[in-house]
This record gives C-alpha cells, structure tokens and sequence, in this order.
C-alpha cells in the first residue's frame, strides 16, 4: 500500500501521521514495528544533467529563434490587420450589398 503524508516536526525529529484508514487496513496498533521506503521529489537542480541525451547543443536564443520562426510580430499583425480591414471596406463599397 502507497500513501503520500507531510513529515512534521515533532519535537527534535520529524514525524509522519498514517491515516487511520491505513492504520485500521493494516491492523497497525501501538508499538508494533513497521517498515516505512522513504521517497522524496527530486529538486529542480537535482535533475540537471540526468538526461544528456535531451539536451540541445543550441543556445538558448537559437532556441527561441526558431521557437519563433514563422510568427508574426505584434506590428506585423496590425499592419495584417489594417490591411485586411482596407481590403474588406473596399470590397464592401465596391459590391452592392442587398438585403
């Protein structure tokens, strides 16, 4: 059985609280003697290099750069959009729209 709890300090050790459903699953009663595997979640810094493999010869620019390739700047879009805005009013006032 798995279970995820909070360490807490506990005078000048750190202590754990298994939840009574745990207790009562297992029949865990006072002073018996159990086995506890101790897990952690690795730091971000811990898993620096553990993947050499996924790691890019590139720098971070080149990276973004081609992250990047094929977006539109913001003033990019707003000349696309004044643009698209023209040609429409354009079309508009050529074509007699009917209702």
């Amino acid at each position: 059985m798995e279970i995820k709890t909070i360490a807490r300090k506990w005078g000048s050790s750190i202590g754990v609280i298994l939840p009574k459903e745990v207790v009562d699953a297992k029949r865990i009663k006072e002073n018996d003697i159990i086995t506890i595997e101790v897990k952690t979640r690795p730091l971000a810094g811990d898993m620096f290099g553990k993947f050499p493999e996924l790691t890019s010869k590139k720098s971070a620019q080149e990276l973004k750069d081609e992250a990047r390739e094929g977006w539109l700047s913001y003033s990019d879009r707003e000349k696309e959009r004044i643009i698209n805005s023209h040609v429409f009013h354009k079309n508009v006032k050529e074509k007699k729209w009917k209702k």
